[in-house]
């Protein structure tokens, strides 16, 4: 993990702006979040949360978690915007995926930027991973941080609340 500096930094920022306007199409009644991927200068992949495909029949936002069996590992009802970030960057521009930054952020329900916890989600690390993200970019209190993917992985299978 680094904390981004200088010219980085001032990159992310404008990349975490366009990942909030991602984030405000979310429909998750429990979180709205946005992820942009991006190869050079250029965003290759964007996504939000909401139930798959969009479809209102998939939601189950207010579905209570604990009745859920053991084996449910992901008890959202919601696509991640990590994933339909990296399923979008898949269908248009595959070739630019592998060594690729992605950038998430969460809104509160005022739509205004929330800062990032620790990594814990071992899904959409797992797919990052697995796509060649080289990258995964985070505002925390203490600025804007860069994860090389591998590790975000490592710690969000370490993540204890």
């Amino acid at each position: 993990m680094r904390i981004l500096k200088d010219v980085e930094e001032q990159e992310a920022k404008k990349y975490i702006e366009e990942a909030i306007k991602i984030a405000k199409q979310a429909s998750c009644q429990r979180s709205k979040c946005g992820s942009i991927i991006v190869k050079g200068n250029a965003i290759i992949g964007e996504g939000f949360n909401s139930p798959p495909n969009n479809k209102e029949s998939q939601r189950r936002c207010s579905n209570n978690k604990e009745e859920y069996h053991k084996k449910v590992t992901d008890k959202t009802c919601c696509v991640h915007a990590e994933q339909r970030a990296i399923i979008d960057a898949l269908k248009k521009n595959p070739e630019k995926l592998v060594n690729s930054k992605l950038y998430f952020i969460r809104l509160d329900n005022n739509n205004s930027p929330q800062l990032a916890g620790k990594p814990y989600c071992t899904i959409c690390s797992k797919m990052a991973l697995d796509a060649g993200i080289k990258e995964f970019v985070l505002w925390h209190e203490h600025g804007i941080t860069s994860y090389n993917t591998e590790e975000y992985n490592l710690l969000s299978y370490q993540y204890k609340e």
